[in-house]
């Protein structure tokens, strides 16, 4: 029984230890909100999600589309989702931290040349139209033109009839929003005298809106609005992103524009939990950009993916929105290793293992003492038996004792047969039981020499033996 059990014990532990293993070795699966569900961030993250699937990495992304990107942000901060894809201007989680930058779309303002608008406060007493693409551009564009005290107004209004410029207050701006067939008239007709988008300075939509200012203008030819104050801006909109936009970034000749332009713009993050595992983020932003070309096919988006800036002293806290510590691993090259994940439980278990090892031997030692008490009992009894027969005086104490030394016998036996007794216990048993049942055969003999008539027998049996008639 106890060689059954043995087997059935190491035959847990090596299913534990398997079990283990493949817990270990599990991929780890990440939930990822993205939004909007239609748009090119959904496609990449869809797109990424497959190519980990295909390739049975050690993590895996369970993708879950929502309507916008303020609903997927959301579902990160209350904890729905490990990862996001965020536009920190829309609503940032609290919870968030980045692994990457998306795309980066940067505020396009653009003017007939003829205008002379060549920067933000040449706006005041000016029409500004809009191209709306998410319902965010409108807070953005009126956050911006607050910190030039150039307040619009009407923020997000319909687009108005044509009104004489000196109607406009002074020191406003009036917001006009438009969509893309409507630039060339408005420009035109002077309902605007600037056009801006919010869009990838190298997207279609960004380009379609450069080149209906362009037919709008009288002479085809257009200036580009800077905006050389960003890093003041981020000061008070640190959501923000300070951009440029390259000389010649819209083509043409000459090119469009002549000269790199500053701007600001938002970026769309793909942001993590600070919760989660560095290590599993790690991967999920190495695998994320070396794969950049591989996922470029499926989704162009890809292309436009950036790290965030950060500092290589203090990478995870100095930029102005946090990075995420297991994505400043892979940008720093220093990711995590097994030995690096456990050394501190490694070097407790070799610390404390000596320890260890001689407690369980002594508890060793104090369960072998155990199982010696019941057999030294026995011997120290036996021992006792010995000095008992050399003092019976009688056949009936004698046999009281052979009863008591057969019972012991009995009890040693059945005791062998539930535990292991060592060699030198058991010669010393032997040598006991054998010198009690000696002792027990010459206390016999003593007492029937001593009985009357005991030498008129001995001496018969002896005549007897040799076939001699005994004497009468």
């Amino acid at each position: 029984m106890r060689r059954e059990w043995l087997l059935v014990l190491v035959a847990f532990g090596l299913a534990a230890v398997a079990a283990g293993i493949v817990y270990l070795s599990r991929p780890t699966t990440l939930t990822v909100a993205v939004g909007p569900q239609d748009g090119a961030e959904a496609a990449l993250i869809e797109a990424y999600a497959n190519a980990l699937d295909r390739s049975r990495e050690d993590v895996r992304l369970k993708v879950v589309r929502f309507s916008d990107v303020r609903d997927s942000a959301l579902a990160l901060q209350r904890n729905r989702a490990d990862l996001a894809v965020v536009r920190p201007d829309v609503f940032l989680p609290e919870n968030g931290l980045t692994l990457a930058i998306l795309h980066d779309e940067a505020l396009v303002i653009a003017a007939p040349e003829a205008s002379e608008i060549e920067d933000v406060p040449a706006l005041a007493r000016k029409r500004l139209g809009i191209v709306v693409r998410h319902s965010a551009d409108l807070p953005f564009l009126t956050n911006l033109l607050s910190f030039y005290d150039l307040l619009p107004d009407n923020p997000g209004a319909d687009a108005p009839e044509a009104e004489p410029a000196a109607e406009i207050a002074s020191g406003h701006v009036q917001v006009v929003p438009l969509k893309l067939g409507e630039v060339a008239t408005a420009l035109s007709e002077k309902r605007v005298d600037a056009v801006a988008v919010i869009a990838s300075p190298a997207s279609k939509i960004a380009g379609a809106v450069v080149r209906a200012i362009e037919q709008g203008s009288p002479d085809r030819k257009i200036g580009f609005v800077s905006i050389p104050d960003g890093d003041a801006i981020l000061q008070r909109f640190p959501e923000l992103q300070s951009l440029s936009i390259p000389a010649g970034t819209f083509g043409g000749r000459p090119k469009r524009p002549d000269e790199e332009v500053r701007t600001v713009g938002a970026s769309y993050r793909l942001m993590a939990r600070g919760s989660v595992s560095r290590v599993a983020i790690a991967s999920a932003t190495q695998h994320l950009f070396e794969w950049r070309s591989r996922l470029a096919a499926a989704a162009p988006a890809a292309k436009l993916m950036k790290a965030p800036d950060f500092d290589t002293t203090v990478a995870a806290t100095s930029a102005r929105l946090p990075n995420h510590p297991g994505a400043v691993d892979y940008f720093e090259r220093e990711q995590q290793t097994f030995l690096d994940r456990y050394e501190d439980y490694i070097y407790l278990l070799a610390f404390f293992g000596g320890t260890i090892g001689s407690g369980i031997a002594w508890i060793g030692q104090r369960l072998a003492r155990k199982r010696r008490e019941r057999i030294d009992i026995v011997l120290d009894r036996l021992l006792d038996i010995m000095r008992e027969v050399r003092a019976a005086t009688s056949a009936a104490e004698l046999d009281t004792i052979a009863i008591e030394t057969d019972g012991l016998v009995a009890d040693v036996v059945c005791y062998a047969r539930e535990r292991s007794i060592d060699a030198r216990t058991v010669s010393a048993l032997i040598l006991a039981v054998d010198g009690v049942h000696a002792a027990i055969s010459d206390a016999r003999r003593r007492a029937d020499d001593s009985a009357p008539g005991a030498t008129a027998k001995r001496r018969t049996a002896r005549l007897l033996a040799l076939n001699l008639p005994a004497a009468e």
